[in-house]
C-alpha cells in the first residue's frame, strides 16, 4: 500500500508538470503549522531560481491546477510561496479504509527479503546479569522485532563471552580449592573471588592464563568443566531474557569463532593485509577522508594471542558461512565506536564481508541514576538485573492496589508484570538509543505523561469500550468508516495514516524511539477523540459503527507497536 505522502506528492507532481514545473519540486511533507493545514510543498521556493518568478507566483499556478482534486478539499498559495494542503475527508475515510483492510496496515513488504543478524546480548558466562545488560537486550529485542516486522528474515545472536580469561580463573581457583563441579549460585561467587585473587597474586593469574590457553586448545579436563559451566549459565540466562521478552535465535559464543581464527590469520597474511607492527600482527584501516587517525586493527598480540577484535572478525567469517547476512547490526555500548570502526573496515577490507554487506553499529548511551552517575544500588553496587525486574514489579504491584478496581489476586499479578515491563522497556526505547537518560521509577510507572503504562491504559480503554459494545449486542467484523465530521476525529485519521512511513522509518533507521514517539502522539489523539465523542452513546447507527472501526484500527496499531517494542497490554488496568 502507498503511503499517504507518496500519494500526495504525486497528485501535486501532475499539477507542477501541468502548470510548467518540473515535479521534483513537488514534494509533500505533513505540515508544520497544523493550525493553518494538514500538509504542505515548499517547492514552489526552491523552484525560483530555475523558473526566474516570485514563489507566491509559481505556488498560485500550482494551486490553480490543484482545484477539483479528488485528493484535496484545499490547495492554496500563501507567502512567501507556500502551497497549503487539506486532505479531502472523502479521500481520508477511503485510505483508511484500505489500511484497515490491509496486511500490517498497510506497510510493504520488501522488494527484496533480507537476512539480518542482530548482535545483542554479549553477557559473560559464570555472571549473573546485571542493568549494564539492560539496554542490549531491550534495544536489541526491539531492533529485531522491527526487523521482522518490516518484512525481513531477522535473527538475534546473544554472542555469549564463553571464552576468555574469566575462564581460566574459575578454573583456576576451583583446582585451588579442590572444588567439584559447582552449582550457579557457587559458580556466582566463584568468578569475583578468583578476579579478586588474579589482582593480587601474579602467580595465580599466570596459572589462570595458562589453563585459558589449555582450554583453547583442547585439554579434556578444563573442557569437561566449560561444558558445565556453559550448561547451568545458558539455562540461567534463558530463564532471566524470557522475564524481558527477550529472545535469541542463535545461541553462539566467542567458542564458536574460535576454530575460524588461524584460517582467517593466514588468509590475511597471504593476501598481504597483515602485517607485524611491534611485534604484534596488525592491519591498517586508516582511509585518507579521515579526519582523525584510526589506528590499525590488531589481529594478533606480541605473543599470539587473540583479541575481542580477532573474536568479532572471526565471527563474521562464521555468519557469513552459516548464514549469508545482508545486514549484521551491533547494539552495543557506544563507547565501543572505535573498536567497531575498526573491525568493519578490517572486514571489508581484507573480503571478510562483502562490499554490498551493511554492517551496522548502534551505538547506546547509560541507563544513570537520579545523581546522573551510572544506575547502581543503595550500597553502590551494580545491581543485578532480576533486582531491577522485581523493584519496578512492587512499584507497579503497589499503583495497581491504590487504583483499586474489580481483580483477582492472580489477575493483579500479572497485569502488574505486564506494566513493569513496559515501564522498563518504553522508558528505555523511547530515548534514541545513542543517549544516556535517567531511569526514573517513579515516572516510568506513571499512568500519566509519556510513559509505558499511559500507552497500556490507552489501549485497555479502547479494549473497555468495545467490549461494552458488544455486550451490548454490537459486531465488530467488517470495515465501516464515513468520513469524519470533528475535528478531534479527523486528526487520530490523519495520524493513522502516518504509520506504515513511521513504521518503515523505524526500520531503515534502526530507531525504535521513532516508534515509541509515534504511539504517545496516537493515544493522545485518541484520548483527545474520546474525551469529546459520545461514541457507545452515538445514535446514529452508521456513524457509531464508524467509531468502533476507528476504535479497532487504533487498538490494532498500537498493540502492533509495542508487540515490536517488546511488551503487550493486559485487558483491564
Amino acid at each position: 500500500m502507498k503511503k499517504i505522502l507518496d500519494i500526495l506528492t504525486n497528485e501535486v507532481a501532475r499539477a507542477f508538470e501541468s502548470a510548467g514545473y518540473d515535479e521534483k519540486y513537488a514534494k509533500v511533507t505533513v505540515s508544520n503549522r497544523p493550525d493553518l493545514c494538514q500538509f504542505q510543498c515548499n517547492g514552489a521556493m526552491a523552484a525560483v531560481k530555475e523558473y526566474k518568478k516570485a514563489p507566491l507566483v509559481i505556488a498560485q499556478d500550482v494551486a490553480d491546477k490543484l482545484a477539483g482534486s479528488a485528493c484535496f478539499k484545499k490547495a492554496e498559495a500563501v507567502k512567501p510561496g507556500f502551497i497549503n494542503l487539506d486532505l479531502d475527508d472523502e479521500a481520508l475515510k477511503s485510505y483508511i479504509e484500505e489500511m484497515a483492510e490491509s496486511p500490517k496496515y498497510g506497510i510493504e513488504a520488501p522488494a527484496e527479503k533480507e537476512k539480518i543478524i542482530v548482535d545483542y546480548g554479549g553477557p559473560n558466562v559464570a555472571k549473573p546479569l546485571h542493568i549494564g545488560h539492560l539496554r542490549a537486550a531491550i534495544i536489541g529485542e526491539s531492533v529485531k522485532r522491527i526487523a521482522n516486522y518490516a518484512g525481513h528474515d531477522t535473527l538475534g545472536d546473544i554472542h555469549l563471552g564463553d571464552w576468555g580469561l574469566q575462564m581460566g580463573l574459575i578454573i583456576a581457583y576451583m583446582k585451588e580449592n579442590d572444588m567439584d563441579l559447582p552449582t550457579l549460585s557457587e559458580l556466582e561467587k566463584i568468578y569475583p573471588a578468583a578476579s579478586a585473587k588474579s589482582a593480587d597474586d601474579e602467580d595465580f593469574k599466570k596459572k589462570a592464563m595458562d589453563i585459558t590457553y589449555e582450554l583453547q586448545h583442547g585439554n579434556e579436563e578444563y573442557t569437561k568443566i566449560w561444558q558445565h559451566i556453559m550448561k547451568i549459565s545458558v539455562e540461567d540466562l534463558k530463564k532471566n531474557y524470557e522475564k524481558l521478552s527477550v529472545f535469541f535465535e542463535i545461541w553462539k559464543g566467542e567458542s564458536d569463532a574460535q576454530p575460524f581464527i588461524d584460517p582467517m590469520v593466514e588468509k590475511m597474511k597471504e593476501d598481504g593485509f597483515a602485517h607485524e607492527s611491534q611485534g604484534a600482527l596488525v592491519v591498517d584501516v586508516n582511509e585518507e577522508s579521515d579526519t582523525k587517525e584510526i589506528p590499525p586493527c590488531m589481529i594478533l598480540k606480541s605473543d599470539n594471542a587473540s583479541l575481542y577484535t580477532t573474536t568479532d572478525l572471526a565471527t563474521l567469517v562464521q555468519r557469513m558461512k552459516d548464514y549469508d547476512p545482508k545486514r549484521v547490526i551491533y547494539v552495543v555500548d557506544k563507547r565501543q565506536d572505535l573498536h567497531f570502526v575498526q573491525v568493519f573496515r578490517c572486514a571489508k577490507k581484507t573480503g571478510i564481508v562483502p562490499e554490498d554487506v551493511k554492517l551496522i553499529f548502534l551505538g547506546f548511551g547509560t541507563m544513570n541514576g537520579a545523581d546522573g552517575k551510572p544506575f547502581k544500588t543503595r550500597s553502590g553496587g551494580v545491581m543485578r538485573l532480576e533486582t531491577l525486574l522485581s523493584d519496578v514489579y512492587d512499584k507497579c504491584y503497589e499503583r495497581m492496589k491504590e487504583n483499586g478496581g474489580e481483580m483477582s489476586e492472580d489477575e493483579r499479578k500479572d497485569t502488574a508484570s505486564k506494566i513493569a515491563l513496559a515501564a522498563i522497556k518504553y522508558g528505555d526505547l523511547s530515548n534514541q538509543a545513542s543517549k544516556d537518560y535517567i531511569f526514573d521509577i517513579d515516572k516510568f510507572t506513571s499512568f500519566e505523561g509519556n510513559t509505558g503504562p499511559y500507552i497500556l491504559y490507552t489501549i485497555v480503554r479502547i479494549k473497555s469500550i468495545l467490549r461494552k459494545y458488544e455486550e451490548n449486542g454490537g459486531k465488530t467484523d467488517g470495515c465501516k468508516f464515513i468520513p469524519p465530521v470533528s475535528d478531534s476525529e479527523r486528526g487520530l485519521l490523519l495520524l493513522l495514516t502516518g504509520y506504515n512511513a513511521m513504521m518503515q522509518g523505524a526500520f531503515e533507521e534502526t530507531a525504535p524511539h521513532r516508534v515509541c514517539a509515534y504511539i504517545y502522539e496516537l493515544a493522545n489523539a485518541f484520548n483527545h477523540f474520546y474525551h469529546e465523542t459520545k461514541i457507545l452513546a452515538e445514535e446514529d447507527e452508521k456513524r457509531k459503527e464508524s467509531y468502533i472501526s476507528l476504535l479497532l484500527l487504533t487498538k490494532g496499531i498500537l498493540e502492533d507497536s509495542i508487540g515490536v517494542l517488546g511488551f503487550e497490554a493486559p485487558e483491564k488496568m
